[in-house]
């Protein structure tokens, strides 16, 4: 098993901004599905963001222009860049990579599946307060 380790959660106040970072070590990144995850308290996990490549990404509605992945594949990292933080963006936030073609990588596709991923994370937490 591949250890995805994600960071950079914190306490912060509405309209702050985080970045996560999920790194990968005895797994190249380069041609492969990344994601983002979210359970918030009392709810399931879901899909928030996944990047099949660059240019090719796709967002939940509940972050769509708030909230931008980012990849480093040379340095086998995905970044999670989350502006404007609110209230309900609180949870605990996990990554996810491999597994699925890039053409399937969307939110809508089986990017949106957490059991889809070959290699899942531990989380890290977010706490936003009003």
């Amino acid at each position: 098993q591949v250890p995805l380790v994600a960071s950079g959660g914190d306490s912060v106040e509405a309209g702050k901004s985080l970045r996560l970072s999920c790194s990968a070590s005895g797994f190249n990144y380069r041609r492969q599905c990344l994601g983002w995850f979210r359970k918030r308290p009392g709810k399931e996990r879901k899909g928030i963001a996944t990047a099949a490549d660059d240019t090719r990404t796709s967002y939940a509605d509940s972050v769509k222009g708030r909230f931008t992945i980012a990849r480093d594949d040379a340095n086998n990292t995905v970044y999670l860049q989350m502006n404007n933080l609110k209230p309900e963006d609180t949870g605990t936030y996990y990554c996810a990579a491999g597994g699925l073609v890039r053409s399937s990588c969307g939110l809508e596709s089986g990017g949106g599946s957490w059991y889809s991923f070959t290699y899942r994370g531990q989380g890290t937490q977010v706490a936003v307060s009003p």
